[in-house]
């Protein structure tokens, strides 16, 4: 080989080496900072304690806001899940959903925990959990009821001295009775799952908590009826720990504006609450 082929083949190896290097400058680059290349997981500014899922904790059931469906992506449904899972399907995110106390949701005590990212729980917000909690702009306008058998001499709150009444721990039901049936024998449950089968089992002899919950089982089982509702102003949204999840919080805000926007709202709202006020 002359000295001139000599050269030229050298500076072909050395621009083949040019480019291979260039090729894995850029690559290297994208892995020190997405992982091998991979694009960043979705909600990776969201600060999520995993990335691309959406992680809810929720007391179930709560129907029909919360109950388990094997049929569905998370393994359960309700309004405040498939509303949260149209939302967490907008930002790209997979959701997965813990059951826990309600109690301890309510107090912050999960979320500050870093159990999950969020609340959904059908949680009523007040100037009492926002001192532990952020909230979501509200999403559901909710209001408390009185549930009886429909042969019970029970009529309203007014009849309720002296009488066992089941109630919600940590819930604004347990203390709307709390101050307006002082004389009632209350008994707070950890949540509907207990309260129903007490009534139904004579353990109770009336349920106070959110009416669409109440409802649904006026509906399921004639032997029950609502026999009075209380408007209290009360506004569901979903709770994030405190300070934490500013981000997160905002992006839930824009989802829900935009499922208010496009309809999916009401279609996921119409198939829970037809015949809701």
């Amino acid at each position: 080989m002359s000295a001139r082929q000599i050269r030229l083949a050298a500076a072909a190896s050395g621009a083949a080496l040019l480019l291979a290097a260039c090729g894995a400058g850029s690559d290297g680059g994208d892995a020190e900072t997405t992982g091998g290349g991979a694009e960043p997981a979705a909600g990776a500014d969201l600060e999520l304690i995993q990335d691309g899922v959406l992680t809810a904790c929720s007391e179930v059931p709560f129907p029909p806001f919360e109950v388990e469906d094997a049929d569905a992506p998370s393994g359960y449904s309700g309004f405040d899940i498939d509303l949260l899972q149209a939302i967490a399907d907008n930002l790209g995110l997979e959701l997965t959903i813990a059951d826990v106390s309600f109690d301890a949701l309510q107090s912050g005590t999960t979320l500050v925990a870093g159990q999950c990212d969020i609340g959904a729980s059908a949680m009523t917000i007040t100037d009492e959990r926002k001192a532990n909690l952020d909230f979501s702009d509200p999403y559901y306008d909710s209001l408390q009821s009185l549930l009886v058998a429909a042969d019970s001499d029970i009529t309203g709150i007014a009849d309720l001295a002296g009488r066992s009444v089941a109630v919600q721990q940590g819930t604004t039901g347990e203390a709307y009775a709390e101050a307006n049936a002082p004389e009632a024998k209350l008994t707070a449950y950890p949540g509907d799952g207990e309260m129903w089968p007490a009534l139904q089992a004579g353990q109770v002899e009336a349920i106070l908590q959110d009416w669409p919950v109440n409802r649904e089982h006026e509906l399921a089982d004639p032997d029950y009826k609502i026999v009075e509702q209380f408007e209290t102003d009360e506004q569901y949204g979903f709770a994030f720990a405190k300070g934490e999840k500013t981000a997160l919080q905002e992006a839930v805000n824009t989802e829900l504006q935009a499922l208010r926007d496009d309809g999916t709202y009401d279609e996921i709202y119409s198939s829970y609450f037809t015949d809701n006020s």
